[in-house]
């Protein structure tokens, strides 16, 4: 598959394009809508594949609650391990696409390395996710900003207070929902750890304002996003901000999402994905420590 087409295929899903002229666009790339159509699987989404942990794990908890939100309540995705006791709690901001069969299955494993996984629905105020992935990128375009970041400071708050977390509370986003991470970070200073995949940075002058440690993941041939790292490392810097940064070289945007055959890098997710894993585990902790002897 050509570069070209992935870069198409990012414009579609980020621009957004109209998926008629999106097609027309991929059949011109290809040499004819038949081959158009053909390669489509590979470069959408595959919820078959969205269960590397399932649902019935028995070492997990999982279901859909709501917590008060600006106004409303949002619909999330909790999973929680079985045993054990008070444990710190990750957010786990979606894609574009909303919350759906694959973030659900990230917030599992998060959930079976130790932590409480929250996965809010940030399309509630707007009736909630969609099963049509074009229809979920629409609403996401559609969302008040600022009612977004505020659901997501009420999600730190309400998992702070939670009576199964130990007050401490950190979040990895994807994409859109990486930029998210990035805003959270900037508006919430009780966020105890930050990671973004492949997610848009904050304002250069809002960076003064973080106060989470950050891990930041970025897709080497990812230009769209990549371009506005300098400035924003710059920023980090300047303001003294603790911060790490990993760009992982020929891969592309969306690489950890291992239900887009085409975008998927096994490599650079797993290696991705353990070092998050270590990240929270170091400025969060799974459970709360126990008393001294």
């Amino acid at each position: 598959m050509t570069q070209a087409i992935v870069d198409l295929y990012d414009e579609y899903t980020h621009a957004p394009l109209d998926r008629r002229v999106f097609l027309a666009r991929l059949a011109r790339l290809t040499g004819s809508m038949a081959a158009a159509l053909a390669i489509l699987p590979a470069l959408e989404s595959n919820r078959a594949l969205a269960a590397i942990v399932p649902p019935s794990d028995p070492r997990l908890e999982c279901g859909r609650i709501t917590y008060p939100g600006g106004g409303a309540e949002v619909v999330s995705y909790l999973a929680t391990p079985r045993k054990g006791g008070k444990r710190a709690a990750v957010i786990v901001i979606h894609e574009n696409r909303g919350l759906n069969a694959h973030i659900e299955d990230v917030a599992r494993r998060v959930a079976t390395e130790g932590f409480l996984a929250l996965a809010p629905d940030l399309l509630s105020p707007l009736g909630g996710t969609p099963a049509n992935e074009d229809s979920a990128r629409e609403l996401i375009g559609k969302l008040d900003p600022d009612l977004t970041i505020g659901n997501l400071v009420s999600a730190v708050a309400f998992l702070a207070k939670h009576p199964k977390t130990t007050g401490k509370v950190g979040a990895v986003g994807f994409c859109w929902g990486g930029g998210m991470v990035g805003e959270l970070a900037v508006q919430s200073p009780d966020l105890g750890a930050a990671v973004v995949y492949y997610g848009r940075q904050p304002r250069t002058a809002d960076v003064g304002r973080i106060t989470a440690p950050l891990l930041l993941h970025y897709a080497g041939l990812d230009t769209r996003i990549n371009e506005g790292i300098p400035a924003f490392e710059e920023a980090l810097k300047k303001a003294g901000k603790k911060y790490t940064l990993h760009v992982y070289p020929d891969v592309q945007h969306a690489f950890h999402n291992d239900t887009s055959e085409a975008r998927y890098d096994k490599e650079a997710a797993q290696l991705s994905w353990s070092r998050t894993v270590a990240f929270f585990k170091e400025h969060l902790g799974p459970e709360r420590p126990r008393p001294a002897a």
